[in-house]
């Protein structure tokens, strides 16, 4: 771990965190506030990324480090969020515990399905 590494996260942090704050202000004004569509929107993304970095990395080595510690742990890291999906599920719960059952699910699958997505897409890459 050094100075660098942890600069290049915080600035991709930042990037993403605000990031994540425009697509739930986007999806709040298109959508209201019934169901948490920002949250669900900005993990679903984030995973498909990840696995499109992920792909990138692991299967043709190109990704340089910096870069991978600035998108994956900083953008990517900052841009999704664990702790917002936990607070909408238990807000959505108290209202309509069918739709946090629905959000929940709906998270895991597309979020897993969504990186799934991504590395399978870069295999394809000639």
């Amino acid at each position: 771990m050094n100075l660098n590494s942890a600069l290049l996260a915080a600035a991709g942090g930042a990037l993403g965190s605000a990031a994540r704050y425009f697509v739930g202000a986007i999806a709040f004004r298109l959508f209201g506030p019934e169901f948490p569509w920002g949250t669900l929107a900005v993990n679903v993304i984030g995973c498909l990324l990840m696995g499109i970095l992920a792909g990138f990395v692991i299967l043709r080595d190109a990704v340089a480090a910096d870069l991978r510690i600035f998108l994956m742990t900083g953008v990517l890291g900052g841009f999704t969020t664990f702790s917002a999906f936990a607070l909408d599920s238990y807000f959505l719960y108290e209202r309509t515990p069918a739709a946090a059952g629905i959000y929940i699910a709906a998270s895991v699958v597309l979020s897993l399905a969504a990186l799934l997505a991504g590395l399978f897409a870069v295999r394809l890459l000639p």
